[in-house]
């Protein structure tokens, strides 16, 4: 038997970037999952690496004034909202320091001071959509497993962080609101009384295998319920339950997918019932969700994102804006009206579909949208054909721009640069890149994702010439 390795009264210090609470024992940095920074701990290791530990709390002798007592009773072992333990103004304010040690030690940048972060209006049911496992590998508990009887070992919910065939079974997530849990709760009832296969990741087989909720704040709701296998008889049975049982959807929709992955974007995807997309509105526009659609997850959030950058654009009315990594068109559009034309650049040709559906839906006619590889659009006949712009507004996921799109872009050098990311890590390594030709005039941390360690940024860069003339 393993001997069981405790570390006795360790000081959490700080966090991680992965949102893991840290503290140390002589050279040796330990991680600790639930930690809070002021607590005095005895923490039982559960890994060994050469340069850190792992592990938990077993006994405090003091607690963190920042801690709180998390809502959810999944705590702990679900993957998610692992910051619950702590209360939101601690919260905000190690995500605010995590911001600026991030600019600080990787942009060589001389930093403004950063605006106040500002706060999710919304601390639970923020999400508009949450993806949901079928499993008939259900994650045990202590509880179930010394159980001598039968349990039934089929799930409906998240998967255990590194236990890929394993899902925990939920009960209520505070994620997202209703009929979000009744939908859930209501499916694996009647699938369980129906007998209906739940699918084994293992094996490649099983009905039923994926269930997407999204919700809007217009009272719109998308049920898209993903099948293992094409046994139409029992398909029928799922969906007809579901349009019974829950009349008021606007849209459900399935799909059958034999692949081995559970991605529905090269997937043909039915409607049974209703429309195939939802409407969402953020301010006074209106945008249209389809089942592949991405769209901002926190959406109240997002409108107070917005509102930002138009305040670090300053525009005047006759500028014309770039939007890289334009999405489905919600930047674009959001700030056509306060410029003579948005031209957003996209790789994936479907969100630029999006786009301009958007830009229809609102009645917007200064907007353009273009499917490419972004650093070719930044370029030779492009810009001959479009413009040069005064403004580029750059909104690239978690791992940044390309070196290449840097390149493009100081090459383009828009007098002005407003970087948005989900990852300050990154925009602060791109920063670095561009810090010969621009400075960093304003920064903005905004809260999208609350009891989670992630943040969004917002970064106003001018042209070092631009900042000289002025």
């Amino acid at each position: 038997m393993q001997k069981v390795e405790i570390i006795k009264k360790i000081e959490i210090t700080g966090f991680s970037s992965t949102g893991k609470a840290v503290g140390r024992k002589d050279d040796l940095v330990i991680f600790v999952n639930q930690g809070a920074p002021g607590d005095f701990i005895d923490v039982k290791i559960i890994g060994r690496e050469k340069k850190y530990l792992l592990g938990y709390p077993i006994f405090f002798h003091k607690k963190s004034i920042d801690r709180t007592g998390p809502i959810c009773e999944h705590f702990g072992i679900c993957g998610g909202c692992k910051w619950q333990h702590l209360n939101y103004p601690a919260q905000l304010r190690f995500k605010a320091q995590q911001v600026k040690e991030n600019l600080r030690k990787i942009s060589k940048m001389k930093l403004p001071e950063a605006e106040p972060i500002v706060g999710s209006v919304e601390k639970y049911n923020y999400r508009n959509k949450l993806e949901y496992t079928f499993s008939n590998k259900k994650w045990l508990t202590p509880e179930e497993i010394q159980t001598k009887g039968l349990i039934n070992k089929n799930a409906l919910g998240f998967h255990i962080p590194k236990k890929f065939d394993k899902i925990l079974d939920i009960n209520h997530c505070h994620l997202q609101p209703n009929p979000s849990n009744e939908i859930r709760l209501a499916l694996k009832n009647f699938a369980d009384t129906q007998d209906l296969t739940f699918y084994d990741i293992r094996k490649q087989k099983g009905l039923l295998r994926n269930l997407i909720i999204r919700t809007t704040t217009t009272q719109e709701t998308m049920v898209i319920v993903q099948f293992g296998e094409a046994d139409y008889e029992k398909i029928k049975k799922v969906m007809k339950f579901l349009s019974k049982h829950f009349p008021k959807l606007s849209s459900l929709l399935y799909l059958v997918n034999l692949k081995k992955n559970e991605t529905i974007y090269d997937q043909r995807i039915m409607t049974y019932r209703g429309k195939d997309f939802i409407i969402e509105k953020i301010g006074d526009l209106r945008f249209k969700i389809g089942p592949k659609s991405f769209f901002q997850t926190n959406p109240t959030q997002a409108y107070e994102l917005y509102k930002k950058i138009i305040a670090f654009a300053g525009l005047k009315g006759n500028e014309l804006v770039f939007d890289l990594y334009s999405g489905t068109g919600t930047i674009a559009n959001f700030i056509a009206k306060n410029c003579r034309k948005v031209i957003g650049i996209e790789s994936v040709p479907e969100a630029v579909e999006d786009a301009r559906v958007n830009s229809m839906l609102n009645k917007i006619n200064n907007t353009a949208f273009y499917a490419g590889d972004m650093k070719d659009m930044l370029s030779g006949s492009f810009i001959k054909i479009n413009g040069r712009p005064e403004l580029v507004i750059t909104d690239p996921p978690r791992m940044g721009m390309h070196q290449n799109v840097i390149k493009a872009l100081i090459q383009l050098n828009p007098e002005r640069i407003i970087y948005v990311s989900c990852n300050p890590a990154t925009q602060a390594r791109d920063m670095e890149l561009m810090s010969d030709h621009y400075e960093a005039i304003k920064s903005q941390p905004i809260d999208m994702f609350p009891h989670t360690q992630h943040i969004e940024n917002i970064v106003l860069l001018k042209t070092k010439q631009y900042v000289q003339r002025s």
